[in-house]
């Protein structure tokens, strides 16, 4: 009986600590916000700006992201290519091996192990590519940045299977739950959007965490 009104006692208690941590005022995070870090970004852009405690045990962050126009992939060296193939080699393996129903499609596709994203589509246009399967992917290194900060583990590839593509401009929004394969076919100009991302499996930084140029 002892250890039975301990162990109440104890949830209690723990109950109780959570409630008291949990957040009692709002987050804002400003249009002037959202436009230095894009202007303290390279040409192409994934920040998170703000790593919010969001209470009942989830943090979520809140990202911007910029797109240049599709087609325009810089020149590389021999050097940088056969780089950029060592270091490619010695990630493992994710997605499926052989293209489903014949259908194959761009590469540049990602799926996110943990953390889902929804995009609000500030400025710009673009074909954002969904669903699906990716094909003979490749698991990101552990200490790449979209593992570290974006979006915790994550798996890149080509399109394959069931996979769709939508037109969208600014106001739309896009809802990608975790796992489910993402990435834009085409941009004819560029395309900003804000990215959302709910962390309840606290891969990406703690509450707290603010871009460094803010």
């Amino acid at each position: 009986m002892n250890k039975f009104f301990a162990g109440a006692s104890l949830l209690c208690l723990s109950a109780s600590a959570a409630l008291a941590a949990a957040p009692t005022a709002a987050t804002i995070i400003t249009n002037a916000d959202v436009q230095k870090v894009l202007k303290l970004g390279a040409k192409e852009t994934d920040h998170t700006i703000r790593v919010i405690d969001m209470g009942q045990n989830y943090n979520m962050s809140v990202a911007v992201v910029h797109r240049g126009a599709t087609g325009g992939a810089p020149t590389r060296t021999p050097e940088q290519i056969a780089a950029a193939a060592a270091a490619n080699a010695k990630l493992k393996d994710c997605g499926v091996s052989a293209p489903i129903g014949g259908k194959t499609g761009n590469g540049g596709m990602l799926s996110h192990d943990s953390t889902a994203e929804t995009y609000i589509i500030i400025k710009g246009a673009g074909t954002v590519v969904t669903g699906g399967k990716i094909l003979q992917g490749k698991q990101a290194a552990a200490d790449n940045e979209m593992v570290t900060t974006l979006n915790g583990p994550s798996c890149t590839g080509k399109a394959t299977g069931d996979y769709i593509s939508t037109d969208v401009k600014v106001g739309d929004i896009v809802v990608v739950p975790a796992g489910v394969p993402h990435g834009w076919s085409n941009i004819p100009n560029e395309v900003d959007y804000l990215s959302v991302r709910p962390d309840p499996a606290h891969v990406l930084p703690k509450a707290g965490f603010k871009y460094p140029g803010l």
